[in-house]
């Protein structure tokens, strides 16, 4: 069912592969991006109470927005945006508050616990509040596609939403052609799991 515009499928959908298998990826795109670069980089935009976007939370509650841009070799590949309602309080308000520059969506993929919801898909264009945002951080672009699904923890949910720049397709490109290899030999890229690791104790304690 269709809800704002956002479909669970991907309708009208006319680009190459390359996007359609970032679109669909199952896992981590943090994850994946790190796969594909060297130097991978998640940039905090903003972390702040604000009011959720009109296909978002019912109501227009006040919510926690979170809003990062994630860098592969210093090019912006993907805007990402995650809405937390402040109705209830939890571990994902601790954690939210706590990330930094952190990755969440590795935190969503590593931490046991979390249910994922249906990957609802929606082409942007520049009447969305999303597309306005996310546009000036690569290419003049019509429009850009994104994907967004809801995380369950306990009593809580997140809602993140991916929009996706149009520098994604060149990392599948170089990932295709065997070039994104570590700077040293031997090296080893952080893994998903390093984010739990790193996180506060205090942060990872029950309700």
């Amino acid at each position: 069912m269709a809800v704002g515009g956002w479909h669970a499928r991907l309708l009208g959908f006319r680009q190459d592969e390359a996007l359609r298998s970032w679109l669909t990826e199952p896992d981590s795109l943090t994850a994946r991006c790190q796969r594909a670069c060297r130097n991978f980089r998640v940039r905090v935009l903003k972390s702040a109470k604000d009011e959720p976007l009109a296909d978002e939370l019912p109501h227009r509650r006040q919510a926690w927005v979170r809003e990062v841009v994630l860098e592969c070799d210093g090019v912006p590949v993907i805007f990402a945006h995650t809405t937390l309602s402040t109705a209830a309080n939890g571990r994902l308000t601790r954690w939210l508050s706590r990330l930094g520059s952190r990755s969440l969506g590795s935190l969503l993929f590593t931490y046991p616990g979390f249910r994922r919801g249906v990957i609802e898909f929606r082409r942007l264009d520049r009447r969305h509040p999303l597309f306005q945002r996310a546009v000036v951080l690569g290419k003049s672009a019509e429009y850009l596609w994104a994907r967004r699904s809801m995380h369950r923890l306990g009593a809580q949910q997140v809602l993140v939403t991916e929009v996706f720049l149009p520098a994604i397709t060149r990392l599948t490109d170089l990932a295709d052609d065997d070039l994104v290899l570590p700077l040293v030999a031997g090296a080893v890229l952080p893994t998903d799991a390093d984010l739990v690791t790193d996180l506060d104790p205090a942060c990872l304690e029950g309700e």
